[in-house]
C-alpha cells in the first residue's frame, strides 16, 4: 500500500493498568500505534530503542518519578524534541510548574475527559505528521 501515512507512535508510561488500557484504547481508536510500559525503567528502555512521536508519563511511578524520566529523556538525542505529556491524579500548582520546568508539553489531570483525550494529545504533534 503506497501513500499510506505512517501511524503516530505513542509511548504510555503508566503503572495503573486500567488507566493505561483506557488511554491505549482511546489512542488506538484515533489511529495511533501505542506501546505501554508499567515502570519508569521499562519506559526508558522503550524510549531508548524506539522513536516515538509523543510520550505520556505518569508522575508517580513505582520505581521513579516521571519528572526524573522527563529530564533524562530531554537530554537524550533520540527523545530531545519528543513532546512529553504528564498524566497525574495530583492537581497541585507545584507539580504543574515542575512539569514545565523539566520541559513537558502538557499536564493532564486524572480523571480526564475521554472525548478530549486523543485530540488534546495529538495537538502536540500536529505539523510533525499529517493525520488520516
Amino acid at each position: 500500500m503506497t501513500g499510506m501515512i505512517p501511524k503516530v507512535k505513542i509511548l504510555i508510561v503508566e503503572d495503573e493498568m486500567p488507566v493505561a488500557l483506557l488511554m491505549e484504547i482511546l489512542l488506538t481508536r484515533a489511529g495511533c500505534e501505542v506501546k505501554v510500559a508499567p515502570t519508569g525503567k521499562e519506559g526508558m528502555e522503550l524510549a531508548q530503542d524506539n522513536k516515538f512521536d509523543l510520550i505520556m508519563l505518569d508522575v508517580d511511578l513505582p520505581d521513579t518519578s516521571g519528572f526524573e524520566i522527563c529530564s533524562e529523556l530531554k537530554q537524550r538525542h533520540i527523545s530531545r524534541h519528543t513532546p512529553i505529556v504528564f498524566i497525574s491524579g495530583r492537581a497541585c500548582e507545584e507539580d504543574l510548574q515542575r512539569s514545565r520546568d523539566v520541559g513537558a508539553a502538557d499536564y493532564i489531570i486524572k480523571p480526564f475527559a475521554a472525548l478530549d483525550f486523543a485530540p488534546r494529545l495529538l495537538s502536540h504533534i500536529k505539523g510533525q505528521k499529517e493525520f488520516a
